[in-house]
């Protein structure tokens, strides 16, 4: 048996991109498990409150979960380049277009097969 540790995947909404997710393991699954575990309970308290600030930290803390999920399980993009520099893990979190981040976590996402009750935890 061959195991590939990666998935390769076309992106969707930036045309000739491709990139790379790594699949789960069960290393893999704890570690993430472990870096997301405190970010969803940071989510779950300011969801609850009232005030526009606790609702700002919120919506902070999941993008912080968005960029862990890319700095984790992100291991090659092709087919990009950001002001005239090959595109890496760095300059994509920084400069990269926000629609791609957006479907790159979310593959990553789909390839742990992590429930939002598993993120929060």
């Amino acid at each position: 048996m061959e195991y590939q540790s990666v998935r390769v995947v076309e992106s969707a909404v930036c045309a000739g991109v491709r990139f790379s997710v790594a699949r789960i393991s069960f290393g893999r699954r704890l570690e993430l498990t472990r870096r997301v575990r405190e970010l969803g309970r940071k989510i779950e308290f300011d969801e609850a409150g009232d005030s526009l600030d606790q609702k700002l930290s919120a919506a902070i803390a999941r993008v912080e979960i968005d960029r862990l999920y890319i700095d984790w399980g992100l291991t090659l993009i092709e087919g990009l380049s950001i002001d005239g520099q090959i595109a890496d893990k760095q300059n994509l979190l920084a400069a990269g277009p926000e629609e791609l981040c957006r479907e790159i976590s979310a593959e990553i996402r789909q390839e742990c097969g992590l429930s939002e009750e598993e993120r929060k935890n």
